[in-house]
Parts: C-alpha cells; structure tokens; sequence
C-alpha cells in the first residue's frame, strides 16, 4: 500500500479503534453494565435465562475458561468460551504465598468475593486456599480472576471479557444462587492428555480432579464437591443425612448415586480402553524418538572421530595435511608406475634417453641399473632397410619396386 493510500485510510483504522476503547470507556457502571444483546439471544435460543445458575471450568494448558450455564432442563451447556489472557505459573496447583503459581482445584465463589472495586478492572477472588488447601498447610492471598491482562499466580483475562464473565456471575446471584463453583484444570482429562502428562509429578492429583471432571462430563451439572481424609470426593451422599465431610477428618459413610454409579462404571470402562491406547501411542512414540536420538549421537561421534584422525595425521606432519603428489602426463618415466607401491618416487628415477646418449658418447656401454627398468624401443623395420641401403644401388629386379614394396614378395 502507497503512502498516499495508507494516509486515506488512517482515519478509518483510529475510528475503529477508538471505537473499541469508548465502547469500553463509555461504561459508566461497569458493575451493572449488561450483558450484551447477541449473548442474550443465545441464551434464550439454548432454553436459558439470563439469571439461571451458572458454572465456570478453566484449561490452563489450553488457555481457556468457559462459562456454563444451566437450561430449563436443569442440565448445563457452554454459553461463552474466553481466551485466557495470561495466567503465571506452570501445570499444577499452588503451594505457598510468593511462587507466583495459579491454583488447581474446585472453588466456591461467594457473592462477597465479586470485587467491583479492583484495580485490574473487574474481578472475583477464586477462594484459595479452600479446605482442601489448608489441609496441607498451603498459602496464598488474593488469587483472582480479574482484567488488565496481567498475571502474577492469577487468572487473567482482557477489560472487555472480564466484563462479561462478572455480569454472567451478577445475574446468576440476582437469580438466586448461592454461589457458583469454578474448576480450575491442568488440561481437558481425556485419555490422551492423561497419557501424555503420565510421568507427572502431579499425575495422581489430577487423577483425583479427574472424577470431578469425570461427574460433569456424565451428568453436565456441577458435582457436588466435599472434602474428607485430605482428599476431593465428589457426588457423595452421606448415609447419615447430619454427617459433615471435614478435610482432616475420617470420610463420613456416603456412597455415589446408583444411576451415576453405574454410568460412571461404564465411562471409565471405555476410558480405561482409550487411556491404554493412548500410552502404547506415545510409548511407540518415545522409542522411535530414542532410537532416532541415538543414531544421531552415533554419527556424531564418528563424525568427531574422523575429525580427530584427520587432526592426528595433520600433527603428524609437522602441520601440513598429507597429500598425494599429481604426477604429470609429460614427466619422464612411468607415472603409472611411479605410483606402484614401492616404486621410487619420478623425481628420484634415472633419466634414461640421456645417461644411454652420454655412455655412447663415451663407448660404454650403460650401467645395467640405469636401463633395466626403461622400456626399449621396438626398431622401425622401413628406417632400418634405409640405413642398410643407403649410399648403394639398386639390386637388379628391384629398380623399379616403389619403396613400399620393399618387404613385398611380388
């Protein structure tokens, strides 16, 4: 795009963005402010009101949280699905004040949690530690969920969907619930992620988060969640109907729902068959990666052992690299030969032409050493006869033979 262009369209671009910035500017009572009329449509089109109960589930891995909302049929079903803007931290749940870790678990959230008032927008605070936390001795103050799109052991989430996600709770605690839980997740449970996280130091965490996790997808309402014997149970009805579950206490005897027992039976049965699959997968996968890993440590180190012969022979000779002398075409001698093993070198070999000549010169005859290697010439048969014939005439009958009839019979 030109310059010129650029400039023609430049007011459009800063009306659209100021456009976004007053949209969320111009709230003046950002704590009432409602919810917008395309969520409300929705809502009415999935058998919803807008102050029926809801539920929230956040991904860390995926970098989601999801508002649930309940139907006429008392069931729940997605309504709103954010991006995560940051969250601190890495999988798993948080263990003390400071480690800048967003917590893991089940958290009830309480109308006087909800923060109109926060300095990130808007925001509630998630409730860590719950019991479950405190029976471990873990700490931590002010765990949120809030707006400006800054982390440091919270979830956080942009101005505008922040202000979604709190009118979604206001409305649903003008409806009359008591609270609304949020589960916080490392990642969906499915089998593959289950498999792929096997190794885990915090594998057997999420197993039990997993049944949390597990109810919902079954029943698609919020479990009902108790803590007992420094563990999450869920869906537990006790046989005394007085019984309290207390985090540090004996579980009190409960048993799950027939109906939800059952069907909890069979979706692990199926579950089970997938988590296997799923850990021969990545079992197969991680040989494959060894295996590769070790070839290539393999050519590498022959790689580097080549290297160091070749530095051992350049050592060796004095610094230079070892080369094989080009022998010429045109060098006297037998450059074949002087490649022969144990063949001395062509410069070393005699000049044969020339120590012949300098012994006839002399009437000598060659030393043997000098002409027992050189090959001898074959003699011209026609340069011969002319030698013998010269200075002589003719031989009768042979007058007029042209001279390449010498050797001829006819």
């Amino acid at each position: 795009m030109t310059p010129i262009r650029t400039l023609r369209f430049l007011p459009i671009l800063l009306l659209g963005l100021s456009g976004c910035q007053d949209a969320l500017d111009s709230v003046s009572n950002k704590v009432e402010h409602p919810l917008p009329a395309k969520l409300v449509n929705k809502m009415k089109a999935q058998d919803m009101s807008t102050r029926s109960p809801i539920m929230m589930r956040i991904f860390k891995e995926e970098g989601v949280l999801e508002v649930w909302k309940q139907k006429g049929n008392g069931r729940y079903d997605i309504i709103a699905s954010y991006e995560i803007c940051k969250w601190s931290g890495k999988l798993g749940p948080k263990f003390k004040e400071g480690d800048r870790q967003a917590p893991e678990g089940y958290y009830r959230i309480y109308p006087h949690q909800m923060n109109p008032n926060s300095s990130y927008y808007l925001s509630f605070n998630m409730g860590y530690p719950n019991s479950y936390d405190r029976s471990y001795g873990r700490t931590g103050t002010n765990l949120m969920v809030h707006g400006a799109c800054s982390s440091a052991g919270c979830y956080s989430m942009t101005d505008e969907q922040v202000l979604e996600i709190y009118g979604f709770a206001r409305d649903a605690f003008k409806g009359g619930q008591e609270f609304f839980m949020v589960e916080a997740l490392p990642f969906r449970m499915t089998p593959e992620n289950m498999a792929k996280h096997r190794d885990n130091e915090h594998f057997e965490f999420w197993k039990m988060l997993k049944v949390g996790y597990d109810h919902f997808e079954l029943t698609k309402q919020p479990p009902k969640v108790d803590v007992c014997e420094r563990q999450y149970v869920f869906n537990q009805i006790p046989q005394i109907e007085t019984a309290a579950f207390q985090a540090n206490a004996s579980c009190p005897p409960a048993s799950v729902p027939t109906t939800l027992a059952s069907a909890y039976y069979a979706y692990e049965k199926t579950w089970n068959q997938d988590f296997i699959k799923a850990v021969a997968k990545f079992d197969r996968e991680e040989a494959k990666q060894i295996a590769a890993n070790e070839a290539r440590a393999e050519t590498e180190a022959k790689r580097a052992e080549r290297e160091a012969e070749k530095a051992a022979r350049v050592a060796a000779n004095s610094g230079q690299s070892a080369t094989v002398p080009v022998l010429s075409l045109f060098s006297t001698g037998n450059p074949l030969k002087a490649l022969t093993p144990g063949a001395a070198p062509a410069a070393q070999q005699t000049d044969i032409p020339a120590a012949t000549a300098a012994a006839d010169e002399a009437g000598q005859t060659a030393p043997a050493s000098a002409t027992a290697d050189a090959p001898l010439p074959t003699p011209n048969p026609a340069g011969q006869s002319q030698l013998a014939n010269a200075g002589q005439s003719p031989q009768s009958g042979e007058s007029g033979k042209p001279f390449w009839k010498i050797w001829s019979s006819n």
